[in-house]
């Protein structure tokens, strides 16, 4: 009997500094990983989450911008990280759904490498041009048409989502030849066409509202079911193409490496809900034409990611974008 309780006095020993460890997450700052550079659309949404979810935390979310590879470079490096909850990814469509479908040998799985906490909804695909093309978005694909391969387009990077937007775009037009430049980011893709050096550029509602409102560059067209009562003169893709649906959100979502501990798992969706559904953060948002994503769970994000992943494929597939 002495035995016994010595050896279960030993176990409530050794246990303890991991229960204690796991009640006392997180004990120093949490790093939110984001693949894009400064200033752009998966930037700006993620620094206005990450100081509400630092919040709820009780500990600093920091901003890492790790640039390049439309966002693969910041995913893998999440992926490979300690599975511990300090280092996170606000991860996006083009790096968590489009990815697989443009690569045999991928850095990473997305559904098996990563612990997902949630899907938090992000801002609709929106066209800009520049002062010197036309002023709607049919009159600068009729340009595009009269000289097939004179006018470019800009995007935050090859296989990113708002590039594969642009290239539906052109397909859905009837074939419009138009050349592609990438950028390592929103916010140098935005300087270009204001220097009138590419004609569009693929961006989202909350980018593409200052610019348009200072009459630096036009809003050509948002890639939503109606118009915005943030932007009620600018017409829907679907306007623009007859009718046709055309919708393209760049979504966005919490995640970490696979294996993060399920109090950990659980600490975080708490924080994200609390965060989710602050009304001042839902202001901020709205202003910023983002849609908010409030109710999700880890569950429902993987389902998401998924389905994104099998809606992305064929529209990949038929793009014939690749990254090698």
């Amino acid at each position: 009997m002495r035995r016994r309780t010595l050896l279960a006095a030993a176990g409530a020993t050794l246990a303890a500094p991991s229960l204690a460890r796991a009640q006392a997450w997180p004990a120093q700052p949490v790093r939110l990983v984001i693949g894009f550079a400064p200033g752009g659309p998966t930037d700006v949404y993620g620094r206005l989450f990450a100081d509400r979810l630092g919040r709820a935390l009780g500990q600093p979310v920091v901003i890492e911008n790790k640039a390049g590879a439309a966002g693969i470079i910041g995913s893998t490096g999440v992926a490979r990280a300690r599975p511990d909850g300090y280092t996170l990814v606000f991860g996006t469509g083009s790096t968590q759904a489009l990815y697989p479908s443009m690569t045999d040998k991928p850095d990473y799985d997305v559904l098996k490498d990563f612990t997902y906490i949630a899907h938090v909804g992000g801002g609709p695909a929106a066209f800009m041009g520049n002062l010197a093309q036309p002023d709607s978005l049919k009159g600068l694909l009729d340009a595009a048409r009269a000289k097939p391969g004179t006018l470019s387009y800009g995007s935050p990077g090859a296989g990113t989502l708002l590039h594969l937007t642009t290239e539906r775009l052109k397909a859905a037009a009837g074939g419009v030849d138009m050349t592609h430049v990438p950028y390592r980011g929103s916010s140098p893709a935005m300087t270009d066409l204001l220097a009138g050096q590419i004609a569009l550029v693929a961006t989202t509602l909350g980018v593409a509202l200052p610019f348009h409102a200072s009459g630096k560059s036009r809003l050509l067209a948002l890639a939503t079911a109606q118009r915005t009562a943030l932007a009620p003169d600018v017409p829907t893709v679907s306007e623009t193409l007859g009718g046709m649906p055309f919708e393209a959100v760049l979504w966005h979502c919490l995640a970490g490496p696979a294996g993060l501990p399920p109090e950990v798992v659980a600490r975080l969706a708490a924080a994200v809900r609390e965060t989710m559904n602050d009304p001042a953060l839902l202001k901020t948002l709205a202003e910023q034409g983002i849609v908010p994503v409030s109710d999700s769970t880890p569950d429902s994000t993987v389902a998401f990611v998924r389905g994104e992943v099998e809606r992305w494929a064929p529209i990949v597939k038929a793009a014939g974008v690749r990254m090698e």
